[in-house]
């Protein structure tokens, strides 16, 4: 799958081993927890449909 660093911000400016840091723990549902960002295979293939959004 591809991520794009316009649709998933999160990933432009970090190390490539945090990026590679990755966990499924459940089917379809892929965390980072260096960056702690969790998304749903659906998010990724669709992030249209899905707009950004951060709690501050």
């Amino acid at each position: 799958m591809f991520l794009s660093y316009q649709d998933f911000p999160w990933f432009e400016d970090v190390p490539i081993r945090q990026i590679l840091n990755i966990q499924e723990p459940f089917p379809n549902h892929f965390y980072w927890p260096d960056l702690d960002v969790d998304l749903s295979k659906e998010i990724i293939k669709n992030p249209e449909i899905f707009p950004l959004k951060a709690k501050s």
